[in-house]
């Protein structure tokens, strides 16, 4: 298991993350009867039919107006999509059920307590497989269809959650800070997250120290390679070290195209005329810089910023690309 996914099962080992969890991305009527005060984590105590014990799965329960709920969340990162997660995740949730029974961890009337089984999934390709095993099964005619086994899963693809919602919707949820921060395409957007996390996790000290680890060992290394990383030991101080980023980022641009559009406004100066070549190499040099910024994912306002383009230019760049 690498750091990246010990650290989603850290996160994920919080009452306060799986709370925005369920209350900022399932939208069903069930979960406004729970009590998130009770949540519990369940000790995996089971293993698979290979007798390995399952390393990328969290099991809560928490009470509701009807009792307890179990939620099973698989935390999956694997490149690859599974077809046939929905037999996984059946299997995952009968050992479960198993293990209850063998507890005698039974409702009032004897029954056994419904399960919320979720896949956590933040793959490139977005998810396409079935969600309920049924739907893997060949339909045949006659009544033998009645016998066909059904359970469905709950699916969140963090990367179509985040192409689907503006940034305006993360509202002081962890879990959705976590999954903007994984996505975020500039230092910039990274950098008003980390703020906002920073702030929202003041009385979360352990949730803070399992984001600011996963900062300089997964995230900000893989965005900033080289960037020292030693020295800092709090979320204001990555914001800050990412604010300086940015404004170093702009001088460098600014110069970087000041001298490319001195010496290629010189060079065509030669045959145009000094004022005139100044003036189509410093343009040219702009639009070079901008295009290679948007290739880069960086945002609007710092590539204006950087080149004096209007919001016009901008976007006709963009449809050049």
């Amino acid at each position: 298991m690498t750091y990246h996914d010990k650290s989603y099962k850290r996160f994920f080992s919080d009452p306060v993350m799986v709370r925005d969890l369920l209350m900022g991305f399932i939208h069903e009527d069930w979960v406004e009867n729970l009590d998130f005060s009770t949540l519990e984590t369940v000790k995996n105590q089971f293993v698979t039919d290979d007798f390995r014990q399952r390393e990328d799965d969290i099991i809560w329960r928490v009470q509701s107006s009807d009792g307890w709920v179990y939620v099973y969340l698989l935390i999956e990162f694997q490149s690859s999509i599974d077809r046939y997660m929905a037999v996984r995740m059946m299997n995952y949730v009968s050992l479960l059920y198993q293990e209850l029974i063998r507890q005698k961890q039974f409702t009032p009337s004897g029954k056994l307590p419904p399960v919320f089984p979720i896949v956590l999934y933040n793959g490139e390709r977005r998810w396409n497989a079935e969600l309920d095993i049924k739907g893997l099964i060949q339909e045949i005619s006659g009544s033998l269809n009645r016998y066909t086994p059904s359970m469905r899963y709950m699916i969140l693809d963090e990367g179509q959650w985040v192409a689907e919602q503006p940034e305006s919707t993360i509202h002081a949820n962890l879990v959705k800070a976590l999954f903007r921060m994984e996505y975020s395409q500039s230092p910039e957007s990274l950098a008003f997250l980390v703020a906002n996390l920073a702030e929202w996790s003041e009385h979360h000290p352990r949730l803070k120290k399992v984001f600011l680890g996963w900062l300089k060992r997964v995230l900000l290394p893989n965005r900033f390679p080289g960037v020292e990383l030693d020295e800092i030991n709090d979320l204001y101080e990555v914001k800050d070290m990412l604010a300086e980023r940015v404004k170093n980022w702009t001088e460098e641009w600014k110069a970087k195209g000041l001298e490319q559009g001195l010496e290629q406004g010189l060079e065509q100066g030669l045959e145009q005329g000094l004022e005139q070549g100044l003036e189509q190499g410093v343009a040219l040099t702009r639009i070079q810089i901008a295009k290679k910024m948007l290739l880069q994912g960086l945002s609007d306002k710092l590539i204006i910023d950087v080149t004096d383009l209007s919001v016009n230019e901008l976007q006709g760049l963009k449809e050049q690309l």
